[in-house]
C-alpha cells in the first residue's frame, strides 16, 4: 500500500519583513521539499516562496487556490496528491493557515480522508496581539469583523464589552484597514471610559505599534492606523 503524503500548514510573514527574522528554519526546509501548494492567493504565495527560498524553481510549482469564493465541492480534490504519496503545503496570505483563514476547510477534509496534518511554527497576529495586550490570555475570543452599520456596530461593541465583564474574556476583532481610525473612534465613544483597549498594529514589522490604554486615555492619543493591519482587543 502506497504511503500517503502529509498536509503541511506553512506560516508566512505578516507583512514586508525578512522571512527568517520571524520564521524558523524548518519552514524554509519544508518549502524546499514541496512543489504542490494550496494557497489563498497564488501571486502572493509565489512572492513569499521566492523570498524565503530564492533558489527554488518556480515554473514546476502547482497551486490550488482556496478563498471565500472557492466552491466547497472542489476542496477534497485538492488533497488528491496526498493520497498519491506527495506532500502538500497550505499557505495563507498572512500568518498561520487555518486561523481566521480559509485554509481551515482543507484541514478538516484532510482529517476526514486520514491525511496527516502537520502545523509549523510561525507568527499569528491574534496570539502576538494577546501576548502584548496584558489582557486575560486564558479566556479570549476572536470575533472577526464587526458590523459596518453604525447602529449595529455600537450594539455589538456594547455586547462584547458585557461579555468581557461577565466571562472575564478578552474580545478581539479586526476592521478593514482603511476604516481602522473610524473603528478606534467608535470604541472610544461607545465603551465605558475605564474599559481597556489594546491596539496592535503592523505586528512584527519595523513600524509595529502596540499600546493598551483605557478608552478615556485613547481619546487623548493621536495615532494614524489608516491602511495598517490592526488587531483590536477590549477588556473591562
Amino acid at each position: 500500500m502506497q504511503a500517503q503524503g502529509n498536509l503541511f500548514l506553512i506560516p508566512c510573514t505578516l507583512g514586508d519583513t525578512t522571512p527568517l527574522e520571524v520564521l524558523p528554519l524548518l519552514v524554509k526546509k519544508t518549502i524546499e521539499d514541496i512543489d504542490i501548494f494550496i494557497v489563498e492567493n497564488e501571486k502572493n504565495a509565489r512572492r513569499f516562496i521566492k523570498n524565503i527560498c530564492p533558489k527554488k524553481s518556480q515554473p514546476s510549482l502547482q497551486f490550488s487556490v482556496i478563498n471565500k469564493y472557492t466552491d466547497t465541492t472542489e476542496i477534497p480534490e485538492m488533497l488528491t496528491p496526498c493520497l498519491k504519496g506527495q506532500n502538500v503545503g497550505v499557505i495563507s496570505d498572512a500568518g498561520c493557515p487555518g486561523i481566521a483563514d480559509p485554509g481551515a476547510a482543507v484541514v478538516i477534509q484532510a482529517h476526514i480522508k486520514g491525511v496527516k496534518v502537520v502545523p509549523l511554527v510561525g507568527p499569528s497576529s491574534i496570539l502576538l496581539a494577546m501576548m502584548a495586550s496584558g489582557f486575560n490570555g486564558q479566556n479570549f475570543s476572536f470575533n472577526g469583523y464587526l458590523p459596518i452599520d453604525k447602529g449595529e456596530r455600537k450594539l455589538e461593541i456594547k455586547r462584547l464589552e458585557r461579555l468581557s465583564v461577565e466571562q472575564n474574556q478578552s474580545q478581539l476583532f479586526i476592521e478593514t484597514p482603511y476604516r481602522n481610525n473610524q473603528m478606534l473612534e467608535s470604541l472610544t465613544s461607545t465603551l465605558h471610559p475605564q474599559t481597556y483597549i489594546c491596539v496592535a498594529c503592523d505586528i512584527t514589522l519595523t513600524t509595529e505599534y502596540i499600546k493598551t490604554h483605557s478608552a478615556n486615555n485613547w481619546k487623548k492619543i493621536k495615532v494614524d492606523l489608516h491602511k495598517r493591519p490592526t488587531i483590536f482587543i477590549i477588556q473591562k
